[in-house]
């Protein structure tokens, strides 16, 4: 799977321009689909229904929070 990553941008709506920055945030994307595909293949082979799999993935990250608020 090819990963499409969006311009960057920060609260203010400016690019974000660091290179580092950018590179760190698309290797811990990576990482992440890589775990949840593990995950969702783990499920689909202990007969898990993909959708409700599918649903959870997307809670956990829809409660995602700020913690630096």
């Amino acid at each position: 799977m090819t990963i499409r990553y969006p311009v960057w941008r920060n609260v203010a709506g400016d690019k974000v321009s660091c290179t580092e920055k950018i590179k760190v945030m698309q290797q811990n994307i990576e990482e992440l689909q890589q775990i949840a595909q593990d995950l969702f293949e783990d499920g689909i082979l202990m007969d898990i229904d993909p959708k409700q799999l599918k649903q959870y993935l997307q809670s956990l990250i829809q409660n995602l929070r700020n913690p630096y608020e």
